[in-house]
């Protein structure tokens, strides 16, 4: 495993991260399956876990800090966020100070800890005040429950304003973002990478393999594999077009033409940028793992990454007056 710096934190992060939106806890065999990911995660050299108190509502949350329960907890980078419903209640949702104050010591009883590395608000909520949210995440650095705290899927101009708050205040910084960010959506390339930069943030992106689109299983004029999320979820279903699908033939050639495969491909993809710190991939079963690790030691050519942008008509925006 290789490990990177959390932007410019001396928090050091593995390139991959096990992430738990899709960990299927739903009976018996599937949370087996689960274990034997995150054992063989630990013994390859994984160290950040990804979760989400919202996640399976709360039980995904109660796995992994069972499960992680035999690996030593200060060898484990351990994460979880917070933002979306997690009761009925008015309360229980959003980013105020009794949401925030009541949802961390509910996902610590569920990890089964007693602090996180990393506490993310999951989205922007446009209810708070930014300086109630900022004053409550800093004041949990201060109580020793959470060691970092970011944001997930906020837009640069949001962080930005975060900043000023923080810095206005005197308050415990920032530390990382968590955006979606795969070849197909590369919208943190225009403006996000580069005030992460400024201003020292790690980048931890979701959704590297697209929804699965670059597992390689989705194939245009096939139809879709029984079981698979596409036949469930509205998020990979919206993806496959023929366009799409078209775009996806053309990367399996290029992954085939470096003897890999185009899951490896596309996590190599991400990791090209020294700026991204870990990528959070999902793992339903241990050889989809096994597969993912192989990315760390794939080196992409540079007139390849220029071969995925044309294919992508991708360029950075840039708007010129005169």
């Amino acid at each position: 495993m290789k490990y990177r710096q959390l932007g410019k934190q001396g928090l050091r992060v593995s390139e991959l991260a096990l992430g738990s939106w899709m960990t299927n806890v739903s009976n018996a065999d599937k949370q087996d399956l689960a274990d034997q990911s995150l054992k063989l995660a630990f013994e390859k050299g994984i160290n950040f876990f990804d979760c989400a108190d919202a996640y399976s509502g709360g039980a995904a949350e109660r796995f992994l800090g069972r499960a992680l329960k035999e690996f030593p907890r200060k060898e484990i980078v351990l994460s979880s966020k917070v933002y979306f419903p997690t009761g009925p209640g008015v309360n229980d949702r959003g980013l105020s100070r009794k949401h925030i104050m009541e949802s961390i010591d509910q996902s610590l009883t569920n990890l089964q800890t007693d602090y996180l590395d990393l506490y993310f608000c999951h989205r922007f909520d446009p209810n708070t005040p930014l300086e109630e949210t900022l004053t409550a995440l800093s004041d949990l650095v201060d109580q020793g429950k959470i060691l970092y705290y970011g944001v997930s899927e906020w837009r640069p101009v949001q962080i930005l304003e975060a900043q000023l708050v923080i810095q206005k205040l005197g308050l415990h910084p920032m530390s990382v973002v968590q955006p979606q960010y795969n070849m197909f959506d590369r919208y943190i390339e225009h403006e996000l990478m580069d005030v992460c930069g400024k201003y020292g943030l790690g980048i931890v992106p979701f959704s590297p393999l697209s929804q699965g689109l670059f597992i390689g299983k989705y194939r245009k004029g096939q139809p879709i594999p029984a079981g698979s999320r596409a036949t469930y979820q509205d998020q990979i279903q919206a993806l496959l077009t023929d366009d799409n699908l078209d775009k996806v033939e053309a990367l399996i050639k290029m992954a085939a033409e470096l003897d890999t495969d185009l899951a490896t491909f596309a996590l190599a993809w991400d990791l090209r940028d020294l700026r991204i710190s870990s990528l959070i991939t999902g793992a339903s079963k241990p050889s989809q793992l096994k597969n993912n690790l192989k990315a760390i030691d794939l080196t992409i050519p540079d007139d390849y990454f220029k071969r995925v942008d044309q294919l992508f008509h991708f360029k950075k925006f840039e708007r010129k007056i005169g």
